[in-house]
């Protein structure tokens, strides 16, 4: 860990008593502790214990800070119940700035406990990566003529241009996702919307997976809306619902940018007009999926992403 991104003396004291003051919320993730002896590249070393492992949030009236920068946790989720005796990396915000330390769960007369060490840590801020062989942008709404420059990547773990088959719903996901299936195969009966509906299983399979919520560097940052399906008549997009102000019916324009790794040009971008032709929502109602249909496409480049789509997705 570098030595800018650990907090000062003063710093400490200042997190130290906004913690004290109260209402911050947190998250508590268990972690292998460092190996390394002197723990100077903290970070590198903090491991999630197993890949199915998610932060659990604590809301600010769980938590209680004494001066000694012991905290109490006061009727926490029951899912923190399994972190007594275990390593957790506690996050936070401090004036959006994204801050973290390490601390054993302690089981006490009064329930568990952490104590907030002499070192905090400020969350690195990872660059982006942008090596992306599809990527798209929602650059700009019709009706308004407003600029978005909204950031679309594929969703991680989901490949794109090959048939959804659903074998990639992980088994324990299966039951709720074969419930939002045919309430969403009902509606395309009667809307008639839904094009041949192979998109719906990959829209499945984000409304019913969980997703980790990743404390950022920064508070409120605007994340990338994750590319969960796209062909030459549509684009679907994934997000956490707060995040989507989208709505039926409106128009708006995007860019889709394809990496070409043979040939003398090295990107192809394509601009489309689409309308948002259906909002797919979770059980929860914490994610939604967005069905993009183009409105308007050259011929070419209808071409162009049909034998992309069509060469491995129907064969």
């Amino acid at each position: 860990m570098m030595e800018h991104d650990r907090l000062t003396g003063i710093e400490r004291e200042l997190v130290l008593q906004y913690l004290i003051d109260g209402n911050v919320p947190v998250t508590l993730t268990p972690v292998e502790e460092p190996l390394s002896s002197d723990k100077d590249d903290m970070e590198g070393e903090i491991r999630s214990l197993t890949s199915q492992i998610f932060p659990v949030a604590i809301k600010g009236e769980h938590i209680r800070v004494k001066k000694n920068g012991e905290i109490l946790l006061e009727n926490p989720p029951q899912s923190v119940a399994s972190f007594a005796n275990k390593t957790v990396k506690v996050e936070f915000y401090f004036n959006r700035v994204g801050l973290y330390f390490i601390s054993p769960v302690k089981e006490t007369k009064k329930g568990l406990s952490l104590s907030i060490p002499d070192q905090i840590e400020r969350i690195s801020d990872i660059e982006e990566d942008s090596d992306y062989d599809f990527s798209s942008v929602i650059y700009f709404e019709c009706k308004s003529r407003r600029d978005l420059n909204l950031k679309c990547v594929p969703e991680e773990g989901l490949e794109l241009f090959v048939r959804p088959v659903w074998k990639i719903i992980p088994l324990e996901y299966q039951k709720k996702a074969k419930e939002l299936l045919e309430q969403f195969v009902e509606q395309a009966k009667q809307e008639k919307n839904a094009g041949n509906g192979i998109q719906l299983i990959p829209i499945c399979k984000y409304l019913t997976e969980p997703h980790a919520q990743k404390m950022e560097a920064m508070e409120n940052r605007v994340k990338p809306f994750s590319i969960l399906f796209v062909d030459h008549e549509r684009l679907v997009v994934g997000m956490e619902t707060q995040a989507c102000t989208f709505f039926v019916n409106e128009e708006y324009g995007i860019k889709l940018s394809f990496s070409i790794k043979r040939g003398p040009i090295l990107t192809r971008d394509i601009f489309v007009t689409c309308i948002v032709n259906k909002i797919y929502r979770s059980g929860d109602g914490l994610h939604s999926c967005v069905d993009f249909r183009y409105t308007s496409l050259q011929e070419e480049d209808m071409r162009f992403l049909y034998e992309k789509a069509t060469s491995t997705l129907f064969n």
